[in-house]
């Protein structure tokens, strides 16, 4: 589920914008909680596993996506770990939301399709489209810059 947390180290809240602290921000049973954003789980050691961020999930017909296992779908069907590839949600008339594929590496779009298909993956986890890319955007850091990608994702999808 969400990852929340709590403290007094736990922010009061955004400068003259309670809109954008009611976002962030619940209270619960009198203490306040920041809501990371993160989605995770609580073993039964009580360690807490961070899976993935829930900004990098698709909406599609209702259903939740992770794009970080749509990544990892595509890299386990075409047997390639070490593809370029990331994976990024856009708006949808018919769905709500899709998903895009960009992919650095010379790689036919249509085996990737065909090689999700013949591993007979969810339809929900098979990309709508696929685009060949230059490279796909990273940070200075060497991870991927999801906001360089999304809009790079918008430019070749219109």
């Amino acid at each position: 589920g969400l990852i929340l947390i709590s403290g007094s180290q736990v922010m009061k809240g955004y400068l003259n914008n309670p809109d954008k602290t009611a976002d962030v921000i619940a209270e619960i049973d009198g203490r306040r909680w920041y809501k990371t954003g993160d989605k995770g789980h609580l073993d039964t050691d009580g360690f807490l596993t961070i899976v993935d961020r829930y900004s990098r999930f698709a909406k599609i017909g209702g259903e939740m996506v992770s794009l970080a296992a749509v990544e990892k779908t595509v890299r386990d069907a075409l047997s390639d770990e070490e593809i370029d590839l990331a994976a990024v949600n856009l708006k949808d008339e018919k769905k709500g939301e899709k998903v895009v594929l960009l992919v650095q590496q010379d790689v036919d779009i249509d085996t990737i399709r065909s090689s999700l298909i013949q591993a007979e993956v969810n339809p929900l986890m098979i990309p709508a489209t696929c685009y060949p890319v230059a490279e796909v955007p990273k940070l200075g850091s060497g991870k991927t810059d999801f906001s360089a990608l999304k809009n790079l994702a918008l430019a070749l999808d219109s």
